[in-house]
């Protein structure tokens, strides 16, 4: 059912977020009309402050809302290695785990033919150009565990073998508490591939 004028601009332009249907569009315009002015006022102005003050990083391509961002600031931060990563919220979902303590460089995506995203849409001639002074000594292949992620993978693997890096990629396998039977055949072979000493 379409609404009458702005309020179904309101969920056409919601339908264009990532990961929001048709339904979904609906029940937040609807929770959006119910609300307090001075509530969407705020949402309303928290959207045109971030347009207004967000960047990306001029070293790594993460947001930042200074030219560099608070990671590539970091004097405690390892510059010997990079993580690749695609997206920001990579970013975020790696510094959650408090493990890597190396500099990130975001490609902006991943390959993708069918979506017309090649290499070129990437940001790989910005992260070949970090590694001009010598001080990356690894990198590692952060992209996602899928058919996109591993061909950005793969191809990050030939373009960066010339400069002698040490060139890693995450592991992957069986996730905490799941079951054998339930694992796909790709995750469970890479298991088996990624396997280490039990000692």
């Amino acid at each position: 059912m379409a609404y009458e004028g702005v309020v179904q601009d309101l969920i056409d332009e919601l339908g264009r977020l990532p990961g929001v249907g048709p339904k979904s569009a609906q029940r937040i315009a609807f929770h959006l009309l119910q609300a307090e002015s001075v509530d969407v006022q705020r949402l309303a102005d928290v959207l045109v402050e971030v347009k207004r003050r967000v960047k990306f990083c001029a070293i790594c391509f993460n947001v930042s809302e200074e030219d560099t961002c608070r990671i590539c600031r970091d004097p405690r931060r390892d510059v010997s290695v990079i993580a690749v990563v695609e997206e920001y919220k990579d970013v975020a979902a790696i510094e959650r785990t408090k493990e890597f303590r190396g500099r990130y460089h975001v490609l902006g995506g991943a390959i993708s033919p069918i979506d017309g995203i090649g290499p070129e849409q990437l940001r790989i001639t910005e992260l070949i150009r970090r590694l001009a002074d010598g001080a990356v000594q690894e990198v590692i292949l952060a992209t996602d565990p899928n058919l996109e992620g591993e061909a950005t993978a793969t191809y990050l693997t030939r373009q960066l073998s010339p400069y002698g890096l040490r060139i890693t990629r995450l592991a992957s396998g069986l996730p905490v508490g799941g079951d054998l039977e339930y694992a796909d055949e790709v995750t469970l072979g890479r298991a088996f591939a990624g396997r280490r000493s039990a000692t």
